[in-house]
């Protein structure tokens, strides 16, 4: 699988199941709503950096965000 595509979908699945919005995220995190939106459908290609980021605004380990789906 392409890794920014898993990315997107588990970033997508555990901001959800957080209850949290895009636009919650983006006050948490300073990521743009846009940059979210495109992340989440794959076309974006973050660094471990931003991995790190988002992971710390949605309260969760960054490994989560690369873990295939089979391992969730």
């Amino acid at each position: 699988m392409d890794m920014r595509k898993l990315v997107g979908r588990n970033f997508a699945r555990l901001r959800r199941e957080k209850g949290l919005t895009q636009e919650q995220v983006e006050e948490r995190s300073g990521f743009s709503q846009q940059y979210l939106s495109d992340l989440e459908r794959g076309k974006r290609n973050p660094t471990v950096v931003t991995l790190f980021e988002l992971a710390q605004a949605l309260g969760i380990s960054h490994v989560a965000l690369v873990q295939p789906d089979d391992e969730v």
